[in-house]
């Protein structure tokens, strides 16, 4: 920064110089000139010392504001450097507060980072995987893998078949203490990316639900037991009363021998009664998968009618049988199906007064699609059993297919019951109806197995 206002050292050379010069020129002996010089001199040099006052006093200001610009930052900065401690000992207080909170809930977490690694365990996690006498270390870098090999429990298998989150697995622990069940929650949080979600952390939530699953253990110990004083119950209401008649019919073969081709068939109606009244109640409370097996409807449904025809005669019913065809095959069970006729017929037959009819017919039903040169001809067989009864009531209609309702009170009310489930098991739908003119009418649909057959 220059020391004199407007001039510079050269200058200043340059006037001294001059100065000189007119001495010389003038002479040196000129007391006045000299003075004048000298003066001249002063003043310059005076007003160099002013200017260069003026310049260290504006320096002497800009330090000082510097000086209270730095003073107000290092409060500003002090400040803040507060205002950071007071919320890390906050964030240090919360973090305290939920790790006490999930060290004391009921069921274990555990956090595991992207790599798999622990990052934290609960108290409770130690005690459900026991894992109490194990020495985790620091607890920090532990794998699931070490985790799962030390518990028995394959947490393993929860993050590696569980592509979503929020999944639930259950497993059955086996040790010295006898056997627990351990529900696994799978939990996980991620991050936007570039557009990607990406895995943060993994929670699995662990949950002691062996009490639970006694409890279920027990309640299905029980509902096998009320089902089977259920059965014990029907069974002694339903064969008490045909047991006696069979009883009586038995004594009348051997003492009428006339009659006696009429006895028989009365025993024989009893008999295949009764094997319906049970087969009714093993179905119902059976749990068992059914075996499926192709087979001819129309021979299963005509033996099934020779079968319950004792039944009918011993009604003075007339039963008539009206086949459609004989190639439909279905995809079934042959014990199960003829259940289904049995109850069907025996319910009709009770529901006819003395010389009226019960008829089942067989039609399949025909698509006209054709490809090829070839004709799917059947797609399902529709089975009607008709009556000539009273026919069912209109508030009825709707209820015939619930297990224990009985519209006239004298049956289990398990027969309609046993017919819908059957029939949904291979697929079908029945439905109940009141015929065109009197009775009712109840309506099977199958799908049949698909047979092509080339056109001629």
């Amino acid at each position: 920064m220059p020391l004199m206002k407007g001039r510079s050292n050269g200058q200043f050379d340059a006037e001294a110089d001059e100065l000189r010069a007119d001495g010389c020129v003038f002479g040196q002996d000129d007391s006045r000139d000299e003075a004048s010089t000298q003066a001249r001199s002063a003043a310059l040099l005076a007003g160099e010392f002013s200017e260069f006052i003026f310049a260290a006093s504006r320096l002497e200001n800009a330090y000082r504001a510097l000086q209270e610009e730095v003073s107000e930052l290092s409060l500003e900065l002090s400040e803040r450097n507060a205002a950071l401690n007071v919320s890390l000992a906050k964030n240090e207080g919360m973090r305290r507060a939920l790790q006490q909170i999930v060290d004391s809930m009921p069921c274990g977490v555990l956090v595991l980072d992207r790599d798999g690694a622990l990052s934290m365990i609960n108290p409770e996690s130690k005690r459900l995987l026991r894992l109490d006498g194990t020495d985790l270390g620091d607890g920090s870098r532990m794998t699931l893998h070490q985790i799962s090999a030390a518990s028995g429990v394959n947490l393993e298998f929860v993050c590696e078949k569980a592509p979503i989150t929020d999944t639930e697995q259950e497993f059955c622990v086996r040790d010295s203490s006898g056997t627990r069940w351990i529900e696994v929650r799978d939990r996980r949080l991620f991050h936007q990316a570039g557009g990607l979600n990406v895995l943060d952390q993994t929670i699995l939530i662990l949950r002691d639900i062996t009490a639970q699953k006694r409890s279920e253990q027990e309640r299905e110990a029980g509902r096998k037991a009320m089902a089977l004083a259920e059965i014990t119950t029907v069974l002694a209401h339903e064969i008490r009363n045909p047991l006696a008649s069979l009883e009586l019919f038995a004594e009348l073969i051997d003492k009428d021998s006339d009659r006696r081709a009429e006895w028989i068939s009365n025993l024989r109606a009893g008999i295949r009664s009764l094997s319906g009244t049970v087969n009714n109640v093993l179905s119902f409370h059976g749990s068992g998968a059914m075996k499926l097996a192709p087979l001819s409807l129309h021979t299963l449904i005509g033996n099934a009618i020779q079968f319950v025809q004792p039944l009918a005669d011993q009604a003075a019913v007339s039963l008539d049988w009206i086949a459609d065809g004989d190639q439909t095959l279905v995809m079934g069970n042959e014990s199960a199906l003829q259940q289904v006729v049995l109850n069907l017929v025996s319910n009709a037959i009770r529901h006819t007064p003395a010389g009226g009819r019960v008829t089942v017919s067989l039609r399949p039903e025909r698509i006209a699609a054709k490809s090829e040169n070839r004709e799917k001809h059947i797609e399902h067989a529709i089975v009607e059993f008709a009556d000539t009864g009273c026919g069912i009531r209109p508030d009825q209609i709707n209820r015939v297919f619930e297990p224990g309702f009985s519209g006239s009170g004298d049956t289990t009310g398990l027969g309609l019951a046993v017919c819908d489930r059957i029939v949904k098991q291979h697929g079908g739908r029945i439905s109940a109806s009141n015929g065109a003119h009197s009775g009712a009418l109840f309506t099977l649909n199958f799908p049949v197995l698909q047979m092509e057959l080339a056109t001629a």
